[in-house]
Formats: C-alpha cells, structure tokens, sequence
C-alpha cells in the first residue's frame, strides 16, 4: 500500500466532523486529536517547528534548499475537518477495483453508474468509497495526506531543490470559519495553494460570493378548535417563503457560474420556525440583489402578516477571490504548468463552493484551490481514485520545486 493511501486510510478513521451551531473553537474539540497526531507526524517527518496551536490549526514548516532561500515561500494548505452534512464516525472504507456498473456500498446503498454517471471516467482504476453510513471524508483528509506525502518525498530526495514550504491544516473549513484564526503573517508564505478541490486536475481562482441568511418566523398560536381568525401558524409562513424562492435557482438546476438559494435547514413549530438559507453568486452586482431580494421577502410577508413576523438577519461569508488572484496570475499559471508537466490535463473552473482561500486571499494570502481527488463529496457515494491520489502527490512535488 502506498504512503498517501496508507495515510488517509489513518485520517478517515477519526471523526473530525465540525459543527456549525457551536461556540467553541474549534467547532468540535474532536478535530484537536486528529490535529495533534498530525502536528506530532509533521515533526517525525522533519518539519521544523511543527505544532498544534489553541485554535487547532497544524503548522511546519520545510526550509528552502541550498541555494534556494532567495525563492519566494509558497504554502500547502488542507483541512482536517469533514461536512455537517453525513456523519464522520466510524467510517469503514473500502477498496474496488472498478471495472465499470454500479458499486453496492453496504447497507442497501448502491452507487448507480447511470445517476453518479462521472464513474464512467474511472474504469480500470482503484477506488476508496464508503460502506453506505457515512461519507468518505475524501474532502479534505485526502488533501493533508498528500500534502504530507509530498513532504516526506522532498526530505528523502534533497536533490530535488525548492524553495521555503509552508503547511497548514485547518478546522473548520466546512463551516465557513477555517480562516478565522489563520495566522497568516507567522506563516510566512507570500502565496498558498489549497488542494481542496475534486477530481485530478482541477483548478479554481473564482468562486461564489456566499451569504448566510437566518430567518425567524413568529406566529400566534392559539388551541386549533379555537383558531379562526386568530392563528398565523409559522410553519405555513416559513413554507409561503421558501415558495416564493425563484425555483430554477436551487442548486440541483444550477451549474458553472449560475447562483442559488439553498434552503440548509428547518426547525420549529407553529409558534416559531427558524429557516437557514445559503445565497452564492459569481457576480458582485447579482449578490446584492439576491440579498435584496430576501429583505423584500421579508417585508412583503410583514406586510401580509404583521410587523415582526419574519425577521430577517445576514452575514457574508466569503466573496470571490477572483478579484484578488487576478494581479498575481503568475501563480495560477505555475499550477497549470505543473500539471501539464505530471500529463494531466489542467482543467480550469469555477468552485461552486468555498474554500479557506477564498477568505485568505481577501486577507492577503492569494490562494487558488487545487484537486485533492475525491468526487461526490459530502455525503455516503463519496469517493476517491487512489491513482488520483498517488498523482497528487507528484503534483505537490512538482508544484514545490525550485524554478
């Protein structure tokens, strides 16, 4: 078995699963033992200075060769933890050699070829997936186990000369806070690739512009036989809302650069329902509107309902980090070259997503996003190529040397 497999096969056997209804940080105190294991390997590898820190982020560092200090820092950025989304615990990975159809996961779960139609693309290929309970947790311990694999190649050959490499891996980053605490200036890098992203040759310097958007809805509850002219029940207002979100710009008819409105959650009752709703777009002007048109939504049903009713709070998350990588394209350039120079095909797209690069690029670490590998992250019909891996792992080499 390969190191990077072997690797992330340890990484995925803890739950590292954040949550984004907690105070602490990080989100869940379960990521700090996955954390200080990884800062205790950075350091058995040969990083200087490796450590955990209070925050729970994992830092190293790997000096530049002789010769080569002159070379600007470059940072290799992961995440440790896993999505909300699918539970993280007891994963139970398994591996397939894939020679095409449906892949029976365990438990009744079936990843059908025809509806997960991208397996078509990794016949012949071994394949990491899931036993149908939990996700993967591809999305990003796959990502720290190359980055590491990476490391440990460039210390065992010395001949391969590059310059100051700067790691870190994050908390956090699947509930947007995985910048929070970043400390971009001891880290030292003067730009930083996150390989963050899907299947191999993926590459991503834009990204959505994101908005939480939290709605309380308050009704007036009285007894049902007792109701007429007097109950505003919440959970038909909370539903008249989401109604009235444009239908066509769901994320399951959305692509590329399309926006949407993705209801993340409900709860309540007939007096009270609290709603979650994620708003992303490419384009700055379209974002505000979007935001616009929440407020609306709320005001039209206060009007219909009373002052009150729905009270509507936002914050941004992110914004696109396009407007920050485009002075320095250099960078994404040299990750195109890389990839070409390990024959594969660099493919260049949007991130429907987020990353910790999208916040530290905005807070002067420039940082496009890179493969990790995985496909169909988030949820049980995750997985990962183990070639991917292995060429990632090439890739952050490459990426790394001196030119």
């Amino acid at each position: 078995m390969s190191k990077v497999v072997e690797r992330f096969l340890k990484y995925v056997s803890y739950d590292t699963q954040s949550d984004p209804n907690s105070k602490t940080v990080p989100t869940a105190m379960k990521e700090k033992i996955l954390g200080a294991e990884l800062a205790k390997e950075l350091a058995e590898i040969g990083l200087e200075n490796a450590k955990i820190d209070e925050f729970g982020y994992v830092y190293g560092w790997l000096p530049a060769s002789e010769g080569c200090e002159h070379l600007e820092p470059i940072g290799l950025i992961a995440h440790m933890d896993t999505a909300p989304s699918t539970t993280g615990a007891n994963v139970k990975p398994r591996i397939v050699h894939y020679e095409g159809g449906d892949i029976e996961l365990g438990n009744g779960v079936v990843t059908h070829a025809d509806y997960f139609d991208y397996l078509s693309k990794y016949i012949g290929q071994d394949l990491i997936v899931t036993d149908g309970t939990t996700l993967l947790g591809a999305d990003d311990k796959a990502g720290v186990a190359e980055i590491f694999t990476a490391m440990e190649y460039l210390i065992e050959h010395p001949e391969v000369k590059h310059g100051k490499l700067c790691v870190c891996i994050t908390p956090d980053e699947e509930v947007g806070l995985g910048a929070e605490y970043f400390d971009i200036k001891g880290f030292g890098a003067a730009y930083a690739y996150t390989i963050d992203a899907g299947p191999l040759g993926e590459l991503e310097y834009e990204n959505f512009n994101a908005v939480k958007v939290d709605v309380v809805v308050t009704g007036v509850f009285v007894h049902p036989g007792m109701a007429k002219n007097k109950l505003k029940n919440a959970i038909l207002i909370a539903n008249e809302l989401i109604s009235m979100l444009p239908a066509a710009e769901a994320p399951a008819h959305t692509e590329n650069y399309e926006g949407y409105y993705h209801v993340a959650n409900i709860s309540g009752n007939e007096s009270s329902v609290k709603i979650a709703i994620n708003v992303r777009e490419f384009s700055i002007e379209k974002f505000k509107q979007m935001k616009q048109f929440m407020l609306n939504l709320g005001d039209y049903l206060n009007g219909v309902y009373g002052k009150g009713t729905v009270v509507i709070e936002m914050e941004d998350q992110f914004y696109n980090m396009k407007e920050k990588i485009l002075p320095v394209m250099h960078i994404v350039e040299r990750a195109k070259q890389t990839f070409l120079a390990c024959d594969v095909e660099p493919n260049i797209i949007p991130a429907r997503g987020g990353t910790d690069g999208a916040r530290l690029s905005y807070e002067g670490l420039p940082c496009p996003n890179l493969s990790a590998g995985e496909k169909y992250a988030h949820g049980v019909h995750e997985f990962i190529s183990i070639q991917s891996m292995e060429k990632m792992v090439e890739v952050v080499v490459a990426l790394s040397k001196a030119q």
